[in-house]
């Protein structure tokens, strides 16, 4: 009984065990793009790392790579592994560092952000946590659902979230909705089509082509009230989850889109677009979505402060 296996007990229930050997090694695997090129820097046999993986595989219960020709690809749960396992090595070197007393380590800042939330905002809002006296290193996750991101916050893989709705009240997280602050909306378009659709807005709307939100999110909920509140239908070229999209067919002069007020000026001079009209009586709201519900995160108080003081003020 000399090397049995450890037990850990969380709220009464054994907690199972991951073996971080195994995770290294699938975790280079991941890395390299092969097993050939991870062997040669981990001074390993081919044999030994498949070994390793499968057994990380089965004690996981899911596949972690497909086999593609000759390539090794990443499943939906292999990418979810590589993205723990890449915080978990980071986390490592900086326990290492702080121990060893090599200081200078940046604030870390895992942040959440949801594909409806124009690029423009996203950045205005993050832009404060870069700016503090310590050194902040930025992780960015986009390609999460509002719940996987709950999730996420729930085992602490993220500090925070940006969306422009507050947190549901049917999740398991118990997670604070800290309100940054609201604006208006402008509808933008191609120079010649702003022009052109100008004269007599917002009837002017009416069968004109419109780029949309998806239809999940808060922003195309408030478009769609709007439109039905003037008896105006817009022909409706294309839906988008990611704002940026419906910005860059707007540029190509594909439909008029609409963004928030308070980064209409640097959207209008990044892309050559012109305004339309300003959606008078639509109003969008933005998020920071926590565990905390009064903030302690030194980037995460910043991003507030800032926020509310100068972006939304």
């Amino acid at each position: 009984m000399l090397f049995e296996k450890p037990t850990y007990r969380t709220y009464g229930r054994p907690m199972e065990w991951l073996n971080y050997h195994h995770l290294l090694y699938f975790w280079m695997v991941a890395k390299e793009g092969s097993i050939v090129r991870a062997s040669k820097e981990l001074h390993l046999a081919h044999p030994t790392i498949s070994g390793q993986i499968r057994r990380l595989e089965e004690v996981l219960g899911e596949k972690l790579f497909v086999r593609r020709g000759r390539d090794l690809v990443l499943t939906d749960v292999g990418q979810l592994a590589f993205r723990y396992a890449n915080d978990i090595f980071a986390l490592g070197g900086e326990l290492l560092d702080a121990v060893k007393g090599r200081g200078g380590q940046p604030i870390r800042l895992v942040v959440g952000v949801s594909d409806v939330l124009a690029k423009s905002i996203v950045h205005r809002i993050l832009e404060p946590a870069l700016r503090l006296a310590e050194p902040v290193r930025l992780v960015c996750r986009e390609d999460r659902s509002m719940d996987a991101f709950m999730a996420d916050l729930g085992v602490h893989a993220v500090d925070v979230v940006l969306s422009d709705a507050p947190a549901g009240t049917d999740t398991s997280v118990r997670a604070f909705s800290h309100l940054l602050g609201e604006c208006g909306a402008v509808a933008l378009a191609a120079p010649a089509m702003a022009k052109a659709l100008r004269k007599g807005f917002p009837a002017s709307l009416n069968g004109a082509p419109f780029l949309l939100p998806a239809a999940t999110s808060t922003l195309r909920r408030a478009l769609d009230a709007w439109f039905d509140g003037r008896d105006i239908r817009p022909k409706i070229v294309a839906e988008f989850d990611d704002a940026a999209l419906a910005t860059v067919l707007g540029e190509a002069g594909l439909g008029v889109f609409a963004v928030p007020e308070v980064v209409e000026e640097e959207i209008r001079r990044r892309y050559q677009v012109r305004r339309v009209g300003r959606l008078d009586g639509l109003r969008q709201r933005f998020y920071a979505i926590s565990v905390e519900r009064k903030i302690r995160h030194p980037a995460v108080a910043a991003i507030c402060e800032a926020a509310r003081k100068h972006i939304f003020a």
